[in-house]
This record gives C-alpha cells, structure tokens and sequence, in this order.
C-alpha cells in the first residue's frame, strides 16, 4: 500500500514538473522536460547534447531568452569564422607583395640612373649600383614574405574549421545545462522571462546580419574603408570642447581666488604642525613614541619590525623625507576621516543622499589620479596644499563607503530595542550605531589611510615633497638603485601605519602578531 502511494506521489510530481517545464519552454516541450529530469536526478555532471543549440548556437540563446549564451557564442563564432574567411578571402601576403613592388621599381629607378652614371664616367655610379642591389635584395626579402604568409593561409582554413567544431560541441554541451539553470530561476522568480520568443530570434538575427559582415569584410579586405577602421569624428567637435572647458577653468579660478587661497591656508595650517612635530620634533623622541604605539598597540613583533624599519629609513637618510611624508599623510588623512566619517553616516540614513553619492564616489576611485590633477592645479597651484587635495579625492572614498555599510548594518532589532526604551535619535546614533559600527569605520580609515600614503609618488609630480619626489627623480634618470631603495622606504612607512592602525580595533584585545 505504501509502496503504491509512493509510486502514485512520484507520478504526480513527474506530470505537474512535466507541465512546468512545457509552460517554461513553450515548444519543444517533451526534449527539455527529459533533459531537465536527466540533470536534476544526477548528482554528478550530466551528459546532455543540445542539437539545435550545437548548430544554432546565437539563434538558439535569443530564442530562448539566454542573451549571455547568445553574446559568447556570437563572439566564439565571428573569431572562428573571421579565421575562415581570412584564410579563404583574406589576401594575407597583400601588403608585402605592394611593399616588394615599390622597392623593385626603385631598384630598377637606381639601377638605370647607374648606368647613365657608368657610360658618363661618373664617381658614383658603383654607390648607385650597390643601392641598386640593396633594393633588390629588400623586395626579393619581402616577395618571400608574401609567400610565406599566403601559404599560412591553408593553417587559418584549417585552424578556423576546427575551433568553430568545437565551439559547436561546446554549445551544444552547455546549453541544456544552462537552460536548465534558467528554469530553476523561473521556477522560483516568475518574473525570469520564459519561452521561446520570435521577437528575440528576429533582434539576434538582424544583429548578427550587421556583424557578421562587417567583421568579414574588416579582416579580409586588402584596403578597408576609412571610416570602417577609424570612427569619421570632427576634430572642431573636440578643439571647441577643449577651448570652452579651458575658459571655464579660468573664470572660475579667477572669480574663486579667494575661496581656494582660504582651503589652501586652512590646509597648511594643519600641514605645518604636523611637520612641526614630526619633523622638527628630535629625531629620538619620535622613534621612542612610534616604538611605544607599536608596542602596546599591535604587540612585540610588529615592535621589533618597527624598529628594523625605522633604522632602514634612517641609516640610509630617508628619515626627514619619511616624516615630512607621514606629516602628508597625516594631514590628507585627517580631513578624509574628518569629512569622510559624517558623511558616510549621512548617507546610510538618507537614501537621497547615497543615491547622489555612490556615483560620486565611484567617479572618485576610477578616474585616474593624473586626470584630477588637472583641476587642483588649475585652482589651487602647485605645491603641498595642492598635493593633499588630491590625495583627498582618491583616499576618501572608502572611509565613506565603509562607514555607511557598518551602520546600514547594525541589526534592526538592536535599534528598535533602543527606541523602544526612550533612546534618543542622538543618543542613538552615538551610543548604539556608531560603537556596533566601529569595526567598518576603522577599516575604513585603515584602507583611506593607506589608499592616502599609496598617492605620495602621483602627488610629487605637482610640488608635494616627502619620498615620492626620490621616486620621481629615479624614473626620470632611470636610477634603478634609488627608486628601489626609496620604493622600500614608501612600503616600509605604509606597513608600520597598517599594523598600528589595525592593533587600534582587534576584537580580542590582544596585541596583533
């Protein structure tokens, strides 16, 4: 009895999953219904060939509304068949026999002039021989090449022939695997979208009518139209871009003088005390703390490196040049946390705000830093000031990003637990979020800080001094030694910082190895 219930459920379950997957296909119902219950009854990797995917592959995947299979099949494909029609169409030796052309009519040019040169007696008729035979020689040198490379062209058939078989095969391995994965997810998401759809094999088809033909006629054409090969742009396009943008950085640096000259002070004012105590501070008492915060922070070991580092820096004369350093990256570092940590709390509570942010911040991190420089020293000048706002730009980003996710992820229930008790939005914030989000704010400013020491080469180039200006001079004198050595000093400063800063927030308590 049980056993035939058994059976019964099982039936039921085939038929009502049988139905499922002719909803999701829509043609072609019984195959894919099969193919599915082979791969989800396995537990190991199925073997299951789609045919119509093999010989079909693009047309197959925007039918079936699999657009990541339609785009590397199409890609495998054009490769394989622009060998093909390289080999087949492509006039590979084309260039070089035009080449051997152009130098056996110069040879021949030469080798007439040598003999007027002969019969009149001249002094250079053998120098016009021998340029003669030079010429020669190079064409005959290039008509061997253009052998050479049409008789390559038999390998591109062949190899062109074989990678699109096994682009087919692979096709047809993977695609029920992947359809199958595409069911699953329309089995939980009802919005996945399902069947097969003409409209998406007529787009796929028109797509790959435009490619197809293009990418033949680019590889296989001796001589390609122009336009082809390079976008037809108007460079008046780009010179009146260029000149407005040029006039816009100058009215605004003209009319906010005063403004960027009362952030340059205020950034020197802080500059210069850092450098003051780092700097000018002897040189004995600022090992003795360093080695103390080393110590009680992040334990012994990270102690004795310390001390192994900071003897480097100083035996072999980078110590001025390391404080003035740090003294930058104090400075750049403070106004990022100063900045950086408010803001990121702003923009985990208003949504507004961090959807203006993010792509602020992603413009921060991914625009090269030499193209940022452009405008700091159109408004801010040369030298240090101007170096720290640059090192802002690029360091800043992560103490904002990390600050929002810690607070974005202190536990919902903790904070309505806190409101439900009287707890204030100020009381809140100070006392519940920011403590259960210390951990993301510290590794915030560890990564800021040394995202911050990481620009001290770029920030050289406009003035800032410190090791980055050894650097610098070594690429431009190509003085491998010193850039190598001043290179260790920049890692050895960036090191001491990280294992000191992470000894400020190891959960245990216990001091850092």
């Amino acid at each position: 009895m049980n056993n035939s219930n058994s059976n019964g459920d099982t039936s039921l379950m085939q038929k009502e999953q049988s139905e499922s997957v002719h909803r999701f296909t829509e043609r072609s119902g019984d195959y894919y219904s099969a193919e599915f219950e082979k791969i989800q009854s396995s537990t190991r990797l199925t073997l299951s060939f789609n045919v119509a995917a093999a010989l079909f592959g693009p047309f197959w995947g925007a039918a079936r509304n699999i657009w990541g299979f339609f785009w590397l099949s199409t890609i495998a494909m054009l490769f394989a068949l622009v060998q093909l029609g390289r080999g087949l169409w492509g006039e590979l030796g084309a260039d070089k026999l035009a080449q051997a052309a152009r130098l056996g009519s110069k040879s021949q040019e030469m080798a007439a002039k040598a003999q007027v040169a002969l019969e009149a007696g001249a002094a250079n008729a053998q120098a016009l021989l021998r340029n003669s035979d030079n010429l020669q020689r190079a064409a005959n040198k290039a008509t061997a090449a253009a052998n050479e490379a049409a008789k390559g062209a038999e390998q591109l058939v062949i190899w062109g022939a074989v990678f699109l078989i096994v682009v087919m095969i692979f096709q047809g391995l993977i695609a029920n695997l992947v359809y199958e994965k595409k069911y699953c997810r329309w089995r939980a998401d009802y919005s996945e979208k399902n069947g097969f759809s003409m409209m998406n094999l007529l787009l796929g088809s028109a797509m790959l009518a435009i490619m197809l033909p293009l990418m033949l006629y680019r590889f296989t054409a001796t001589k390609p139209v122009a336009w082809l090969i390079e976008f037809p742009a108007d460079k008046t396009v780009f010179n009146s871009a260029s000149s407005w943008l040029d006039s816009a950085f100058d009215a605004v640096a003209i009319h906010g003088s005063g403004f960027f000259d009362g952030i340059t002070s205020g950034i020197r004012v802080l500059l210069d005390g850092l450098e003051v105590v780092l700097v000018d501070t002897p040189w004995p008492v600022i090992t003795l703390v360093i080695l103390f915060m080393a110590w009680r922070l992040a334990g012994p070991r990270v102690a004795i490196f310390t001390v192994a580092a900071l003897a480097y820096l100083a035996f072999l004369g980078y110590w001025e040049k390391s404080m003035a350093t740090i003294a930058l990256l104090g400075a750049a570092a403070t106004l990022c946390v100063v900045v950086g940590v408010p803001f990121g709390i702003l923009c985990a509570k208003n949504r507004t705000v961090d959807s203006i942010a993010r792509p602020v911040l992603d413009f921060m991190q991914t625009m090269p830093a030499f193209v940022y420089l452009i405008p700091i020293i159109a408004f801010f000048g040369t030298g240090k000031p101007p170096g720290i706002l640059a090192t802002l730009i690029f360091g800043m980003p992560p103490v904002v990003r990390l600050t929002a996710l810690g607070i974005k992820q202190v536990p919902p229930s903790i904070v309505e637990g806190a409101l439900a008790f009287g707890c204030s939005r100020r009381k809140l914030l100070l006392d519940v979020e920011i403590p259960l989000a210390m951990t993301s704010i510290l590794a915030g400013i560890n990564q800021t800080i040394l995202m911050c020491l990481s620009m001290v080469v770029i920030a050289s180039l406009i003035g800032a001094e410190g090791l980055g200006t050894d650097v610098l001079m070594a690429l431009q004198f190509a003085a491998k030694g010193q850039g190598l050595l001043a290179g260790l000093a920049i890692l050895f400063c960036a090191m001491i910082i990280d294992r000191i800063v992470q000894g400020c927030f190891k959960p245990t308590g216990r001091p850092a190895d």
